[in-house]
């Protein structure tokens, strides 16, 4: 049996104010093409399908269509929630959607697998939807269940139970935080803040393969548990990362193969290092102008309207940060200390700019600006 392993599609999600729609359409598209191509015979969509528990009309409309493009390849579907979906939104026409489309939403019903047959036999698969354990522990009052570690290995031994019940090959799937990912930062770690702790390896022994959610960036955690990571860049912290799915191959023994299948990437996004003027030179704009980019100028001060500058030759700039690199030892002083060693106005104006501004001063004019218009106060109180 030919299974691809996707997850994190996060329908919905914008990229710095910047709708994602089109491109993860392009993707999914991508996506059903390979499926078609490869004679993939199930589809794994291991959580987070949308990125938000209140989706639009738009992202249904999207799911909608990716769905049944891939039931028309003949590959049967198989999705579970994630911590970003509702349950209840994702899986409330789970009962009207047609043969072959199963969305996994019940905690119920993780122990009951879908069967699929082929030519060796059956393979069982086990949905495990996204569990809170304050909200699923009604469903298992003899069980301790504080944490969401301890709730999805709860899960694992039903699923257990379950391939006892039910002999052949094995494939869970699950949305969580595995021991020994590499998750990216600022994107998954605070997640775990959230509810999503750490789950040992040891809670995933048993099935042939588990297909794993949640992490953006595909990760080998073992050779039986992976994640394949999100479609779409998100966060210019993932652009290193590729985008693919897993193709993975069971024979009649269980797990045959593995194979990464990359995905096309509408827009390549990019991170420029340097003063403005090397960000927006000549060979930059040339390599970079179709790019989403992410510009952090080392400048040793700041500079005006940075975005507007660089928009007229990045027209996908969609952050801008300023990190000089020159620093003075006056920085090391603090506000207090040089406002003490002040004595006259011109002098408390440095201060404070060599305060705000990482150590640099008034640059020339605008001494000479500063000057005219301390000269036009004391002329000003003369007056008086």
């Amino acid at each position: 049996m030919r299974i691809l392993h996707t997850s994190d599609w996060h329908i919905g999600r914008t990229f710095h104010g910047n709708s994602t729609m089109d491109a993860l359409a392009e993707v999914l598209g991508a996506l059903t093409a390979q499926v078609r191509e490869n004679a993939v015979d199930v589809v794994v969509v291991a959580g987070d399908v949308f990125d938000s528990a209140t989706p639009a009309g738009p992202a249904y409309t999207l799911l909608g269509d990716a769905l049944v493009a891939l039931h028309e390849t003949g590959a049967r579907v198989i999705v579970t929630s994630g911590n970003h979906d509702s349950a209840a939104r994702l899986g409330f026409q789970a009962r009207l959607l047609r043969d072959g489309i199963n969305v996994l939403t019940d905690p119920r019903a993780i122990g009951t697998p879908v069967t699929v047959d082929d030519a060796d036999g059956p393979v069982h698969f086990y949905g495990i939807p996204y569990l809170e354990p304050a909200i699923v522990r009604q469903h298992w009052p003899d069980a301790a269940l504080r944490s969401q570690a301890q709730t999805l290995a709860h899960a694992m031994d039903l699923v257990r139970l379950g391939m006892r019940d039910n002999p052949g090959r094995s494939v869970a799937i699950a949305h969580c935080f595995a021991a020994g990912v590499d998750a990216t930062v600022g994107l998954e770690r605070e997640v775990r803040q959230g509810g999503l702790d750490v789950v040992p390896l040891s809670v995933f022994d048993g099935p042939d393969y588990v297909a794993l959610g949640h992490i953006h960036g595909r990760q080998r955690i073992s050779e039986r548990v992976r994640y394949s990571g999100a479609p779409l860049h998100y966060s210019f912290g993932e652009q290193s990362k590729p985008r693919g799915s897993w193709l993975i191959d069971l024979d009649e023994a269980g797990l045959a193969s593995v194979e990464w299948i990359e995905l096309p990437v509408p827009r390549r996004l990019v991170t420029l290092t340097g003063t403005l003027e090397q960000i927006l030179s000549d060979d930059n704009i040339a390599a970079h102008s179709l790019d989403w980019v992410c510009a952090i100028y080392t400048d040793p001060l700041a500079q005006a309207e940075p975005m507007r500058r660089l928009r007229e030759h990045y027209p996908y700039c969609a952050m801008v940060q300023h990190q000089p690199t020159e620093t003075s030892e006056k920085v090391e002083r603090s506000y207090s200390d040089r406002l003490r060693g002040a004595v006259t106005d011109p002098e408390r104006i440095e201060a404070f700019l060599e305060h705000v501004r990482s150590g640099h001063g008034a640059s020339e004019r605008e001494g000479e600006l500063i000057r005219e218009v301390l000269d036009d106060r004391v002329r000003a109180e003369a007056l008086i």
